[in-house]
């Protein structure tokens, strides 16, 4: 049975309910044989999966879904064959003591605040990637698993590849020799969302407040409730925070790092869609850790506008969609997900790395769960939080930046080899899919420095990107200062 939707009134009283958890966790302590009893906060495309991956894993039961959308709940609860109960409001599971574990698959928006709340009753966490919406935030939710005790989890499921595993260990021994630099990139073909004249009407199955949540509550301003979100800033982080996390996790992972890049720019727009979205639709970002440079790419045009094909890289004499290049002096490694190849100098395959695309994460959360180890988890919320701030770096670059001529583009990443490549690519593409880039100019960020410990912007520009780093919350759905 799915439980009604709560008033302003009723979730007050929740929080407040929260706040007195701060004080004691509530987990219970589980032996090695007990059940974990589980419950899936947001029941959209990857929540849906979340609810099959966890009832294959031995010993875990899904006691609980919640949705601000019930018709997205019964069908969750037809799967589970009545063994659980809905939730239109997640606070009403994250007091529930029958519950040990949650999984966070909303919008992006409130990844971090349900995190902090579930630690804070004594939860353990699975967050579905980004695991915030600003780089303030992931900060936060790190404090919250580490102050409670939590075993908490970031979505990057790369992490527990095996090809991907592999790939980083022989880099780390130097295989292959030093390397030189990256290039992560991932390729779809997306279409625009259409553009409105006036607001969309509210489903009346949703609880539109509860939707909103930590975001300004303004009319709907596109044609489709769920899932375009992601193309909005006050709820999503465009495909840079959508599909690049996990690849950011890969350089980390693959070069064994322990921050994050300290200079960041980047390049993009929203290209021949004349519609509501408000992210880019092509963007790619030079990043520079020391004196190695990374470049984040994500392409949603196609192949060009007469074949309906993904887009590719063509370089090595390869073609590439979906992949980190890390180029070595002896050759290139390209892996990720599924796992991948190196190749040497001349293209010739040297070595193959088999991944699974990392179907063990979930069965790894459930192990730390079980073992109350952080060292357990592959994916512990520390990491998931530096691969989102790469994300977040680019994004907010983009933001603070200006339209640009091609010319005054080549002249910023003149001296970085992969980066001249990637704009002369990028050129080519836009250029099959009909854009006059002289008409549709692409926005180009500054320069921007970063102050790892400090987590925040430094020098020129500082002032305009330190503005984008932490959000402005609607009360009462507000991530706290102190968790």
């Amino acid at each position: 049975m799915v439980r009604n939707r709560m008033t302003r009134r009723r979730f007050m009283q929740g929080a407040a309910a929260a706040g007195a958890a701060m004080l004691v966790p509530a987990g219970r302590v589980l032996g090695a044989n007990e059940t974990v009893r589980v419950a899936i906060i947001g029941l959209g495309g990857k929540g849906t999966q979340h609810v099959a991956e966890f009832l294959k894993i031995p010993g875990v039961r899904v006691v609980a879904v919640s949705d601000v959308d019930t018709a997205r709940i019964e069908p969750a609860l037809k799967r589970l064959e009545g063994k659980a109960r809905g939730e239109q409001d997640p606070r009403r599971i994250l007091d529930d003591k029958d519950v040990d574990a949650v999984v966070i698959a909303t919008p992006n928006h409130w990844h971090t605040l349900l995190t902090v709340l579930a630690c804070q009753a004594g939860k353990d966490v699975y967050v579905e990637k980004p695991i915030s919406h600003c780089i303030w935030e992931g900060r936060k939710a790190v404090e919250a698993a580490r102050k409670y005790k939590r075993i908490v989890q970031s979505g990057t499921q790369q992490r527990s590849d095996p090809g991907v595993i592999a790939a980083a260990a022989d880099l780390q021994k130097g295989v292959y020799g030093k390397v030189q630099w990256v290039h992560s990139m991932w390729y779809r073909h997306r279409k625009p969302i259409g553009k409105i004249t006036k607001p969309t009407p509210i489903p009346p199955t949703v609880n539109y407040d509860l939707y909103c949540g930590p975001a300004p509550k303004t009319p709907l301003r596109r044609a489709r409730l769920h899932y375009d979100w992601h193309w909005f800033w006050a709820f999503g982080n465009g495909d840079m925070g959508n599909l690049m996390p996990h690849l950011t996790d890969d350089v980390r992972h693959l070069l064994a790092w322990d921050d994050v890049p300290t200079r960041v720019m980047s390049v993009g727009g929203r290209f021949g869609w004349d519609d509501d979205g408000e992210t880019p639709n092509t963007h790619w970002a030079l990043m520079l850790r020391g004196g190695l440079p990374v470049i984040i790419e994500f392409r949603d045009l196609p192949f060009s506008t007469k074949r309906g094909a993904i887009s590719v890289y063509r370089r090595f004499g390869k073609s590439f969609r979906f992949t980190n290049l890390v180029k070595c002096e002896g050759g290139v490694v390209a892996v990720t997900r599924g796992g991948g190849w190196a190749y040497d100098n001349e293209g010739k395959k040297v070595k193959r790395y088999d991944g699974d695309g990392g179907r063990g994460h979930t069965a790894n959360f459930i192990k730390a769960v079980r073992s109350r180890k952080v060292s357990d988890l592959a994916a512990d919320i520390e990491l998931g939080h530096y691969c989102a701030i790469m994300c977040h770096q680019a994004n907010i670059s983009h933001r603070v930046g200006a339209k640009a001529g091609i010319g005054q583009v080549r002249d910023r990443v003149k001296g970085y080899e992969e980066a001249l490549e990637t704009l002369n690519q990028m050129v080519k593409h836009l250029g099959a899919n009909e854009i006059d880039l002289a008409k549709e100019k692409p926005t180009l960020g500054p320069w921007l420095t970063y102050d790892f410990k400090a987590e925040r912007f430094t020098g020129e520009h500082a002032a305009a990107a330190n503005k984008l780093v932490k959000d402005t919350y609607r009360a009462p759905y507000v991530v706290p200062e102190t968790v």
